[in-house]
């Protein structure tokens, strides 16, 4: 049988990167490969992620990916805006632009929103209320700007945070990335709308 080509690009920041990870092949990027070739699909994979990395740096990681050509983004943004107290309107508007350049290049896009902070082990508990209204603001908007964007939002931050608040484990030495456990989940929690999006666009094209 012969199986779909699909080449996957991973854009964002740490989290997207894989931060924490024990091993590369932990991290979201070849997880989801993995998956998706489980799934039939011949997976080349690029992550173009940078650590550290904001919403208004997905410009220059969407220039970079330009060569690539992917067929399926996936978005993972919001994090360090959140560290930073960066305000919630041009942060989402920021990843509208660069999901509306990657849809103009015919690429399918899954964003992640922001992760409910508040699960941080060293985050205050009389804080956390505040922290999880702020991050709940920001996913707000992200999921508003993807939308009207053309690209598909991996709601999974409720699911993702009751997780990690759950098992301590699921964070890295750092207490701030994901261990190699804690990508499993997100991985996890990912799969079906990844899968999803992917699976649509071969039949689009089989049509």
């Amino acid at each position: 049988m012969t199986r779909t080509p699909l080449r996957l690009l991973v854009l964002g920041d740490s989290i997207a990167y894989g931060t924490g990870a024990l091993r590369p092949g932990d991290s979201l990027g070849p997880r989801l490969a993995a998956e998706l070739t489980a799934d039939g699909f011949d997976v080349e994979l690029r992550v173009l992620a940078v650590p550290g990395a904001v919403s208004a740096d997905l410009a220059a990681q969407v220039r970079r990916a330009e060569p690539f050509d992917a067929d399926l983004a996936v978005v993972v943004i919001g994090a360090n805006d959140l560290a930073r107290f960066l305000p919630p309107e041009p942060t989402a508007a920021a990843l509208g632009r660069a999901v509306t350049a990657l849809r103009a290049r015919g690429t399918d896009v899954v964003a992640v929103p922001a992760p409910d902070m508040s699960t941080v082990p060293f985050v205050p508990a009389q804080v956390r209320p505040l922290v999880r209204a702020a991050c709940a603001q920001l996913q707000q908007r992200q999921t508003a700007v993807v939308e009207a964007a053309g690209g598909s939002v991996a709601w999974v931050a409720a699911e993702v945070a009751g997780a990690f608040g759950a098992d301590p484990a699921m964070f890295s030495a750092d207490r701030f990335h994901p261990s190699s456990a804690g990508y499993a989940r997100i991985a996890a929690a990912l799969v079906p709308t990844v899968l999803a999006v992917a699976r649509a666009r071969r039949d689009e094209a089989a049509a």
